[in-house]
This record gives C-alpha cells, sequence and structure tokens, in this order.
C-alpha cells in the first residue's frame, strides 16, 4: 500500500508510484469519488489527445464535411427548442 501524508493546507502529494501507474503528469485533473464516509477513490480526468485518438472511428461510417456537421449540430438543436 501507497500512503501519502496530508498537509495542514489540504493538500496531498501523489506518490510517484502512483503518477507512474495512472501515467499523470503535471496539470492533469484527477477526480475523488466518495464512498460512504471511509472511502475515496482517485481517478484521472484528462486524457491526452494519443490515447482516445479514434475512439469513435468505423470504417463503416460515412465522412462527412465540416458544413454538413454544421447543419447536423443546428437542426439538433432546431429540434430541441420545439
Amino acid at each position: 500500500m501507497v500512503t501519502a501524508t496530508l498537509t495542514s493546507k489540504g493538500q496531498l502529494t501523489i506518490p510517484k508510484a502512483v503518477r507512474d501507474s495512472l501515467r499523470l503528469h503535471a496539470g492533469d485533473r484527477v477526480a475523488f469519488v466518495v464512498h460512504g464516509d471511509e472511502e475515496a477513490v482517485l481517478k484521472p480526468v484528462t486524457k491526452s489527445v494519443d490515447e482516445v485518438f479514434g475512439r469513435l472511428h468505423s470504417p463503416a461510417q460515412t465522412r462527412r464535411s465540416i458544413d454538413e456537421m454544421k447543419a447536423a449540430v443546428a437542426r439538433r438543436i432546431r429540434s430541441r427548442l420545439r
């Protein structure tokens, strides 16, 4: 188990082993998910472009132009306003 000490200002330094495991770097954001009164889970919030690149790609999906995408967004917004 890796531990850290809370400072008088309420700050923690995330140990290097944990930062390395979660691939955290300076400037990255983390979220604390609290479970009950005695447990919290630390989760990375930010992802690099390299980690998410291509996740939405589907070979069956047809390519759309910027104008087509803008028109689709506009249609969706208009349908929500009705």
